[in-house]
């Protein structure tokens, strides 16, 4: 037992962890526009093809870390990557609050929009690249115990699957709710960018406050739920 392998390992775990999390909120925003008798289908699969990618770019871990070596300028192709998934974020999430604020009632004969099967998992699977290169190239620069990272990605993809169901149809009933993952879907969108630009944003700078901020929406929902219990 090599005590600086469990910390690496504990490490990993909660980084994918987050990256989980990230997953479910973007698939979660892409699949409410989807019939509802395919939303898990949607939510599997996209889950799957996260786990997937990283898999498959855990194989070529030694070319993947190249993908850093400058290509156009000072830009590398992880970069590139990381300026043009963090730019569709960022588009993605701002459109998606636009559609939820403005949104008009079926009896106003306003058409919902809908996006196709083809199309939800399309955007899912753009976005999973994104988040799995920087993910693996992150887990990689921590540790170059491939067996680690695998157990690392492979675990955390389990406790992610358990929760996801509940943490999407939780996101999709609540409207105030679901505009806050939208939000941190914006912040994430400008820090790949930022990263993607070379410039370095601490993760704790920004999931702290996303758990700040969570955690005021959520005891805002309670004490609502309390005063209309009361009447």
């Amino acid at each position: 037992m090599d005590y600086n392998l469990l910390a690496t390992f504990a490490l990993l775990v909660g980084l994918e962890l987050v990256l989980g999390i990230d997953n479910i909120l973007l698939i979660s925003i892409v699949t409410d526009r989807v019939e509802k008798s395919a939303r898990n289908t949607i939510r599997l699969i996209g889950l799957g093809l996260a786990l997937a990618a990283r898999l498959l770019l855990l194989m070529g871990a030694s070319y993947l870390v190249k993908l850093s070596e400058p290509v156009l300028g000072p830009l590398s192709y992880k970069s590139i990557v990381l300026i043009l998934g963090g730019a569709f974020l960022i588009y993605k999430a701002v459109k998606e609050i636009h559609h939820v604020i403005e949104a008009k009632k079926e009896e106003n004969l306003i058409k919902p929009l809908h996006v196709t099967f083809l199309s939800a998992v399309a955007q899912i699977i753009l976005l999973d690249i994104v988040f799995s290169i920087d993910s693996v190239i992150t887990a990689v620069g921590l540790t170059d115990n491939l067996m680690v990272i695998y157990a690392s990605v492979i675990i955390s993809f389990i406790i992610v699957l358990i929760f996801s169901g509940r943490i999407a149809s939780f996101v999709q009933r609540h409207a105030t709710l679901k505009i806050l993952a939208l939000s941190f879907l914006i912040t994430i969108g400008v820090t790949l960018s930022i990263e993607g630009f070379g410039g370095h944003v601490p993760k704790a700078y920004i999931y702290l406050p996303m758990v700040f901020a969570l955690a005021v929406e959520l005891l805002q929902m309670r004490f609502a739920y309390n005063q209309e219990k009361h009447k």
